[in-house]
């Protein structure tokens, strides 16, 4: 292996072309090669981001000698197949989300371990620096965690989108949009909490049948809850994560592409943080807590990957397989829902 983690891409569309910049600005990591099922997309990938290989098939890519990490941006239908196929060829395995099934992620988890390679899945947001500061002093801010509450909302009326299409997207905004919502509460509740009842609803659209919405509410074992609402109805962007603890709460409207390092509208002049209240207190006494990062979350993604990489089976990764799991299952939990009260 080179001295930088050598990155193919399978699937050059949007999310792709923002992994290959994260990929250029990252420590360690080169972008390798390019797939798809369209040869002329891939060239013009790889002419685009530099790379020096492309390939007309996703097999051929993970058969490479040529690449030592495979980043799979394909639709979901493919996900397990193309990413059970990299581990089998001794290739890291950096997967998009979401997954068909929990049983799909444990079938492609299982396969990176028995080749000794690394996974993760590629959710941004978990990656900043304020994550990782919430997780390790969300106690002594707000005390006890009773809740985690999302909203995403990403406007997305073109049903000409993949993500209108139930055979490539079977979960539609469930799995795409409400991902994020199942993840920041596998990040923040314990890991020992589990899942005692679900109520959810969807929306379908009308013309193409798949699901652009969905919200409920998800009560655990220990008592606290998730309540959600994603989805592609709403005319505007909308990324809102409170964090309600027994002693305050914790507050943002940017968690899953912040302001300032994420993928639309970057303005590195938006402080990047949270609000955090305790007691009853006016806006002037909110603590409003900022949480720079010189690099931005995909950027940081990437050098996870890298980092993983050099210790496929250690306790990141591990961690990194559980989380990915967990998430699954929890999107599987609201989809099974979402269909029981359709």
């Amino acid at each position: 292996m080179s001295s930088s983690l050598r990155i193919g891409v399978v699937g050059c569309g949007f999310i792709a072309d923002v992994i290959a910049h994260a990929i250029a600005e990252a420590d360690d990591a080169v972008l390798s090669a390019a797939a798809s099922r369209r040869r002329e997309s891939a060239e013009a990938f790889a002419a685009k981001h530099g790379a020096s290989r492309v390939f007309g098939s996703w097999e051929e890519l993970v058969a490479s000698d040529a690449v030592d990490a495979v980043y799979v941006a394909t639709p979901t239908v493919l996900r397990e197949a193309v990413s059970i196929a990299a581990a089998r060829g001794g290739k890291h395995v950096l997967a998009d989300k979401p997954f068909l099934s929990l049983p799909s992620v444990q079938a492609i988890t299982a396969a990176c371990r028995k080749a000794g390679v690394a996974f993760l899945d590629a959710t941004h947001f978990t990656h900043h620096p304020r994550t990782a500061l919430l997780k390790r002093e969300r106690a002594q801010r707000i005390g006890t965690l009773e809740a985690v509450q999302s909203v995403f909302f990403f406007p997305n009326t073109d049903r000409a989108n993949i993500r209108y299409d139930a055979t490539k997207e079977p979960t539609g905004a469930i799995g795409d949009m409400a991902w994020y919502s199942m993840r920041a509460a596998a990040e923040f509740l314990p890991p020992e909490a589990t899942p005692v009842r679900v109520s959810a609803e969807g929306t379908r659209d009308p013309v193409t049948g798949t699901w652009v919405r969905s919200a409920g509410c998800i009560r655990f074992s220990d008592g606290s809850t998730t309540t959600w609402d994603a989805g592609f109805t709403v005319g505007a962007l909308v990324m809102d994560l409170s964090l309600f603890g027994r002693d305050g709460s914790i507050h943002m409207d940017d968690y899953v592409l912040d302001w300032a390092g994420g993928m639309l509208g970057c303005d590195p002049g938006v402080p990047v943080g949270f609000v955090q209240r305790n007691g009853p207190v006016a806006p002037p006494a909110f603590q409003r807590v900022a949480t720079p990062s010189p690099k931005r979350q995909a950027v940081r993604m990437i050098e996870h990957l890298v980092q993983l990489s050099r210790d496929p089976n250690g306790p990141e990764a591990l961690e990194a397989i559980r989380l990915a799991c967990r998430t699954q299952a929890l999107v599987d939990l609201v989809a099974e829902a979402v269909r029981r009260e359709s």
